[in-house]
């Protein structure tokens, strides 16, 4: 199998691992609504807490930043000389939960299936991305600046901690900088609700109607 084509299938393989929709069957398995259909319409673990409840956001946090993180460590696994498919593995599963063939590729976000592929890719680099997160969920209860502000910095966390005196290749960094303007990108509306002051806090627990 030459370089091409073993690039396809990962990219490929990756994207429909993204694909899987777990916040919107979760969703449905916790007896709420289509979740695209209540609160932000997402089908992230934000939304789905708010809609199905707790429980039903943590398993939806877990079981997608799984798809991000498979992926890359089989690319790793079977490719471990090779960084610039591990990054694609990780582009492909955020690419799949973002734009999903079976949602019309109306998908989420992505923040969570990003951090599980950069937890394998650079986990320094993650756990300091989830630091910037848990900080400024903290200190200003909005999940949605938190999840940019961890997506802005991950491209120069990953660049810093990739490893002791040493760069990342320039395929990192550039799919570093990719993943991180497609979760901005994806955070469009959220950025505007910002600016306008009406961007829902975050709150534990289940709503009973949709905003």
């Amino acid at each position: 199998m030459n370089i091409p084509l073993t690039s396809v299938f990962i990219l490929l393989a990756a994207y429909f691992c993204g694909s899987i929709p777990f916040g919107l069957l979760l969703g449905k398995l916790f007896g709420a609504k289509d979740v695209r259909k209540t609160g932000s319409g997402n089908i992230g673990a934000t939304n789905v807490a708010r809609s199905a409840g707790l429980s039903a956001g943590i398993l939806t946090l877990l079981l997608d930043a799984s798809k991000g993180a498979i992926p890359v460590w089989l690319a790793r696994h079977y490719f471990p000389e090779q960084a610039a498919f591990q990054i694609l593995a990780g582009l492909g599963a955020l690419a799949g939960h973002c734009f999903p063939a079976w949602l019309k590729f109306r998908g989420g976000k992505g923040v969570a299936t990003a951090a599980g592929a950069f937890l394998v890719l650079c986990p320094p680099a993650a756990v300091g991305a989830l630091l910037i997160f848990v900080l400024v969920v903290g200190f200003w209860r909005y999940v949605s600046l938190a999840s940019i502000s961890a997506a802005a910095a991950m491209p120069l966390l990953v660049y810093f901690l990739w490893a002791p005196h040493f760069a990342p290749p320039i395929s990192v960094t550039a799919g570093s900088l990719a993943a991180a303007l497609l979760i901005i990108y994806k955070h469009d509306a959220n950025m505007q609700r910002l600016v306008e002051g009406t961007e829902p806090k975050f709150s534990l627990g289940k709503e009973k109607d949709a905003e």
